[in-house]
């Protein structure tokens, strides 16, 4: 088929690999404008981007689609179809119209739960014990549009959101393929979404990182696998007299009570709320990743209490 790919992160490249794999003409690749990274603050391409020009496939970086010379150009391209993963620009009414068959969204969440920016994180903040990725007709809705394909996904209780990501990264490949090939058999079926049940994943706000253990230890758990590995829930420790910004990566449920925030034994294992969590990999500000094991070995003296 005659496609135009829109997309942006890491996300999104599995999907373009797949389907110039399968053998449909990716006509043109459309990204978000390069941005300024590192720190010479030299002009990043996106990683769809990148990608997009090892195929040699014809790159676009509008920075809106809204205007009538942006439209004309996507029209002009006769496409039978497009194909959105985590583009992040808004699709207006005659962009959505100019394909022939529409726009095809592949959506991280078993819809009409998980609207909106980060359904991801929001199922595992939630506690979600499953979640899903589908193939979307889109509409001018905020992810309202007729459901088409779609594969349930389990959360484990100690999953976090880097690792749902990579999954649904490759599975959603797998299903946009499927979609795309049922298409040109003429046998992709859409089904209107649920009335009910619908919930809005909000983009994550900085203020959400940091961790409150006067929250009960599954609510703290689950907020750290849920903005594990970014941006990475938080909480303060005071080393050698100043207070320390530690990222919590995973943790686990124990048993264990004491005041919010206190720490319970020779470990970091924090009390909360109710029950208690112990953190596993942490991150201390300016450092990489570390177990708790070697995170110890280097922090000294704790104090008895985190913040």
């Amino acid at each position: 088929m005659r496609v135009v790919f829109m997309g942006t992160p890491d996300f999104s490249v599995p999907t373009l690999t797949e389907i110039v794999s399968a053998g449909h003409e990716v006509v043109a690749v459309y990204t978000r404008a390069p941005k300024p990274a590192g720190r010479g603050q030299a002009e990043r391409k996106s990683p769809v981007h990148e990608t997009a020009e090892a195929f040699g496939i014809p790159v676009f970086t509008p920075r809106s689609l809204k205007g009538e010379a942006e439209q004309a150009q996507f029209a002009s391209l006769g496409a039978e179809v497009a194909v959105v993963v985590a583009y992040g620009l808004i699709l207006p009414r005659p962009i959505l119209d100019a394909p022939d068959y529409g726009c095809l969204n592949l959506h991280g969440s078993l819809l009409p739960r998980w609207r909106g920016a980060a359904p991801i994180q929001r199922a595992i903040m939630a506690g979600d014990r499953q979640t899903g990725i589908v193939v979307m007709q889109m509409d001018e809705g905020l992810d309202t549009g007729a459901m088409g394909p779609t594969e349930i996904i389990p959360i484990g209780p100690d999953m976090t959101a880097g690792e749902l990501h990579d999954q649904m990264m490759r599975l959603g490949a797998d299903l946009m393929g499927r979609a795309l090939a049922a298409l040109e058999r003429g046998s992709l079926d859409f089904t209107p979404q649920p009335a009910e049940g619908e919930t809005y994943a909000a983009k994550i706000d900085k203020a959400e990182a940091r961790i409150d253990f006067s929250q009960s230890a599954e609510a703290v758990h689950n907020r750290i696998r849920g903005l594990s590995p970014f941006p990475g829930a938080w909480f303060e420790l005071e080393l050698a007299g100043k207070p320390v910004r530690i990222k919590a990566l995973r943790s686990n449920l124990v048993s264990g009570s004491g005041a919010p925030g206190a720490l319970l034994g020779d470990g970091l294992t924090i009390a909360c709320g109710t029950g208690a969590v112990r953190l596993i990999q942490v991150q201390r500000e300016g450092k990489g990743a570390m177990d708790a094991a070697t995170f110890l070995r280097g922090a000294g003296t704790l104090p008895a209490t985190v913040s």
